[in-house]
């Protein structure tokens, strides 16, 4: 397996590797060690039917099912990110960290790409190590200790899931979730702290009030994202992104009107963030 890294903040490919056969334990091993360095990673050309991605899934964690969305027939942990010729808004089209307001976010998502525009259709990273790790001394003693509210409900991330809801919804899905996790949060398994908010989900502080938590909030929002923080990947058929939700945020940009754009994802359990 050859590493190619893809930008100074975070991201690598990962060529050299065929997921559409049983992977021996040393290189999932060295798969995991290289998600945990570079936090997203991205394999090329991997035409993977949805039991492969399955497994593939399995190598990494444990996979769970989406929250508003039904899964394919007979996978019910994968789901469709499509959008479609006449569709206007993407699925997902905001910065943010996937599902934080569910009680135990998921520690990782996977995304395979099926069809893609001729152009445009990127995603973004943005690394949250860095994020922590470039404020003030002051500002880190300010937030270390708060904890935030998230919601499923924010305007401007609902309305990017309505297209899909319509279609693929699920019947007995709550119509919101709540959660409380703190601002800055300890990854499990490298013990490092990063940044926990995102403005899609991220609502208030609590014990604060919204005047007093907006500022806060606002400044964070826009320090996370920092080009410097980020990195950009171009999609191609058969590309498979894995990213650590814990500490990466992630965007997919929405300059690609008029063309379908479709892709698989699954998402992988975590656990509570401390």
């Amino acid at each position: 397996m050859i590493i190619h890294r893809i930008a100074g903040a975070l991201g690598a490919e990962l060529h050299g590797v065929d997921l559409t056969r049983p992977i021996p334990a040393d290189l999932q091993q060295e798969i995991r060690a290289a998600l945990l360095q570079h936090q997203v990673i991205f394999f090329r050309g991997q035409d993977l039917a949805p039991e492969q991605f399955m497994q593939f899934a399995h190598t990494l964690g444990q996979p769970v099912e989406y929250p508003f969305v039904k899964g394919l027939n007979d996978f019910p942990c994968v789901i469709e990110v499509k959008k479609l010729e006449h569709e206007k808004v993407n699925f997902g089209g905001i910065w943010h960290s996937d599902t934080t307001y569910l009680e135990h976010p998921p520690m990782g998502s996977m995304l395979l790409a099926k069809e893609v525009p001729p152009y445009g259709g990127d995603t973004l990273f943005a690394n949250q190590y860095m994020a922590w790790d470039t404020l003030s001394d002051t500002m880190k003693s300010l937030l270390d200790g708060l904890v935030g509210i998230s919601s499923s409900a924010k305007a401007d991330v609902s309305k990017t899931r309505e297209d899909r809801i319509k279609s693929d919804g699920k019947d007995d899905a709550p119509k919101a979730y709540l959660a409380h996790h703190p601002l800055v949060r300890t990854h499990p398994e490298t013990g490092r702290k990063a940044l926990y908010v995102n403005v899609a989900h991220t609502s208030g502080i609590v014990g604060m009030t919204e005047a007093e938590s907006t500022p806060i909030l606002d400044f964070l929002f826009q320090h996370q994202i920092k080009p410097e923080l980020t990195c950009r990947f171009v999609w191609q058929a058969h590309s498979l992104a894995v990213w650590d939700n814990r500490c990466t945020q992630h965007n997919p940009v929405n300059d690609y009107h008029g063309f379908r754009r479709v892709m698989h994802r699954i998402t992988l359990a975590g656990d509570k963030p401390v």
